[in-house]
């Protein structure tokens, strides 16, 4: 039985652990969602195990993930009305402006991707429980993802 995955990241380094961990995640615009009144940006996916890739097994898990203290959400590349549409998030990342406040954005293939105006970088990912065999393991070099 494999552990649950919780990560948090308060820093531009636990961030990169995160993002390492989400990559090549699949997310449908319909799960995504920016809360303002409670200044949180939240969304569901499916994350790819790379940890268990190293093993030989190509899983997939559900997954939740919450960047809290955003003051303002923008995305290019995708419509919120696509909700079907699914994303493939490649990498999260950090950049300060006046410190401790900056942007998260969120890459996704296909020049998809979202900015997240915070106060601070405060964000929280855990596996939900279900996991599933997949076909095929995510490439970066033209070829077809699971």
């Amino acid at each position: 039985m494999t552990k649950s995955l919780r990560l948090v990241a308060l820093d531009e380094d636990d961030l990169a652990i995160l993002s390492a961990n989400l990559q090549d995640a699949l997310i449908r615009v319909a799960d995504m969602a920016y809360l303002p009144q409670s200044k949180r940006f939240a969304l569901v996916g499916k994350r790819f195990d790379w940890v268990k890739a190293g093993e030989g097994a190509t899983e997939r898990c559900a997954v939740g993930l919450h960047f809290e203290r955003v003051l303002a959400a923008s995305r290019i590349g995708f419509e919120q009305s696509e909700t079907e549409r699914e994303l493939n998030l490649l990498a999260i990342h950090f950049e300060p402006t006046d410190a401790p406040a900056g942007y998260i954005g969120l890459t996704f293939s296909g020049g998809a991707a979202i900015r997240l105006t915070v106060e601070c970088l405060e964000a929280q990912m855990r596996d939900l429980g279900e996991r599933w065999v997949c076909e095929k393991k995510p490439e970066h070099n033209g070829g077809e993802g699971a």
